[in-house]
């Protein structure tokens, strides 16, 4: 996980608030947390920090909470139940969703599975245009012998004999 200020080194310091019910993470390098004055408690706030990534913000009493207009979904709710209310919420939602993701799974784009059954069936169909194309090729080269044992091979991956 890399430093949420830098965005350069691996964070080593990750910290958590609670301010009013509401749960605030931050991850930090080691240079980043001192410059901070993170091992200080008294010369950090974990709020500034959230929002400006130290640069001198202040949090506003009542900060403007994003909304979907479509479904009504707020940032709050987002971080609490962890869902989206619709599809439109990942256009409103958007900023802070591929960093979330990135940190959540393996990438942001979900590629889907492949059922074993099927990946052995396209493997034997991949190997019988193989076996044909080989086919093929020996009888171009008058290589009978050989074509012939291909033709065998290949009859009885097609119609397997049952015990």
């Amino acid at each position: 996980m890399k430093c949420d200020v830098c965005d350069a080194k691996p964070a080593s310091v990750f910290l958590t608030q609670i301010v009013k019910g509401e749960m605030q993470k931050i991850n930090l390098c080691e240079d980043c947390a001192k410059e901070k004055g993170v091992t200080d408690p008294t010369g950090f706030q974990l709020a500034d920090m959230l929002l400006g990534f130290g640069q001198g913000s202040r949090v506003d009493a009542q900060p403007k909470e994003k909304a979907c207009p479509t479904c009504g979904m707020t940032q709050t709710t987002f971080r609490k139940t962890g869902r989206l209310g619709c599809a439109a919420c990942y256009a409103v939602f958007g900023d802070g969703l591929d960093a979330l993701l990135k940190a959540m799974h393996k990438g942001t784009r979900h590629i889907g599975k492949v059922p074993a059954h099927l990946t052995r069936l396209l493997a034997e169909q991949a190997h019988l245009a193989d076996l044909r194309s080989a086919l093929d090729s020996a009888v171009s080269t008058e290589a009978y012998e050989e074509a012939a044992r291909l033709k065998n091979e290949i009859a009885a991956l097609e119609h397997p004999q049952s015990p």
